[in-house]
């Protein structure tokens, strides 16, 4: 008997229908003679739908009464799935993020997970009930708040608890049938991946794949966790994330990494595009030995969260440089404002605020050990007259800035410079892709 803990986001418990085709697959993975605990988000659009009538009553909502507000979505989607399953003959039991002992940080809207006690879930399973547990929230021990998780708090609720539960398995259930060479409502010819290197798929989740969150995939990574990302539509075999030493189910375990995805690395993994950043860039700031540091040390009070950074000379002979950088969209009005009050004190000459920009990456294993891949990257954007504003690379990826208008075409562009088109177009069911 293995123990499988199934995670299914909004798009898959968005009606009363898809709660029931949601239990049903829990069900048939209970009946095949398996444990299983699922993490689950609210329904839908609930957590915007929430938000936003917390904006309505208040212009800046109490972050603890915001996260009490916040939680109750996922609390109704887990009691209407464990009334689902109940309704099929079979017992489940709903628990909230405290009482699976989900234990976190303090931090209101981004709280992280310090420790995982699954007492209560333990002492279900062991009575036979299938569980049932709210993703995106915890408890802290010292303030006795419930927190929230933030962006991808319900893969990383699912993740945790199958750390913590020792589980053979955490299926991460999604609208797409697994993992994709780029996002298919984009590359229409994407192929699915069947397994894919942690380190890769971290590389991914950073750079705009939408699949999975990076949170979810740094803790898989840290302890352990294989994770498989399917589809909730069909039965279909979905992508395995293989951390060190790991091999898929259908694999043995005397196999080498490379044997599980074939002979050799594949030089690239997947292309990933991530519309949610802007630039800044000051222009003709002093030349000197502090510059840059007084400048990020202004940033770093704001607590954005930097990406991409570039320095070039403007001119020597003036004594004066450019630096640009990249950040969330949703922090970068902000940041460029603090700036501009402070042009004085840094002695730059302007503030240009750029939020219409689009990075792409190009991410594998392969390129450690093979060369040509950043010129087949610049070759495709250059015979697709598509200008890269800004460069950054790590052992196995590759990023370039570039319009928004020209992101979709050049990841189109690139899919093909590098052979990762399919011959057939790739299904996507419904919703975003998560």
């Amino acid at each position: 008997m293995a123990l499988i803990v199934q995670k299914f986001g909004g798009s898959s418990v968005a009606d009363a229908e898809s709660i029931k085709r949601v239990a049903k697959r829990i069900v048939d993975t209970r009946r095949a003679g398996n444990d299983v605990v699922v993490a689950v988000s609210a329904m839908g659009d609930t957590t915007d739908d929430l938000l936003d009538l917390a904006g309505a009553v208040a212009p800046t909502p109490a972050p603890r009464e915001l996260d009490m507000l916040l939680s109750s979505g996922e609390r109704i989607s887990m009691a209407l799935l464990a009334m689902a399953i109940h309704g099929m003959g079979y017992e489940a039991r709903s628990f909230t993020g405290s009482q699976a002992g989900m234990i976190t940080t303090a931090e209101h809207g981004h709280a992280r997970i310090l420790d995982v006690t699954p007492v209560r879930l333990r002492e279900a399973l062991d009575e036979g009930a299938i569980v049932i547990v709210a993703g995106f929230q915890g408890f802290n021990r010292d303030t006795r708040d419930i927190t929230t998780l933030g962006r991808g708090g319900s893969d990383t609720t699912a993740v945790a608890l199958a750390a913590a539960l020792e589980a053979d398995v955490c299926e991460i259930y999604s609208d797409v049938d697994g993992i994709f060479t780029c996002d298919p409502r984009v590359v229409p010819l994407a192929q699915k991946l069947d397994t894919i290197d942690a380190d890769e798929m971290l590389e991914l989740a950073a750079n705009g794949a939408k699949v999975l969150y990076i949170r979810a995939v740094e803790y898989a990574r840290r302890h352990n966790v294989l994770i498989h990302a399917r589809s909730t539509f069909t039965s279909n075999e979905g992508t395995y994330v293989l951390g060190k030493g790991m091999t898929a189910p259908n694999h043995s375990k005397g196999e080498e990494m490379s044997d599980v995805i074939g002979k050799e690395e594949p030089v690239v993994a997947g292309v990933a595009i991530d519309r949610s950043q802007a630039k800044i860039t000051l222009v003709g700031v002093p030349d000197v030995p502090g510059s840059a540091s007084a400048i990020f040390t202004r940033v770093a009070k704001t607590g954005a969260n930097i990406d991409m950074i570039v320095q070039n000379v403007q001119s020597a002979s003036r004594g004066r440089t450019d630096i640009s950088f990249t950040l969330p969209k949703e922090e970068g009005a902000a940041v460029a404002k603090q700036l501009q009050a402070e042009q004085d004190d840094l002695g730059y000459e302007q503030v240009v605020f750029d939020d219409q920009i689009g990075k792409l990456s190009v991410v594998g294993a392969g390129m450690r050990s093979h060369s040509g891949v950043s010129l087949t990257l610049f070759e495709a954007l250059s015979s697709n007259g598509i200008n890269v504003e800004m460069i950054s690379t790590s052992e196995i990826r590759i990023s370039v800035v570039l319009r928004d208008t020209d992101l979709d075409g050049a990841a189109r562009a690139v899919h093909t410079a590098y052979g990762l088109d399919s011959d057939i177009e790739a299904t996507v069911y419904a919703g975003t892709g998560r």
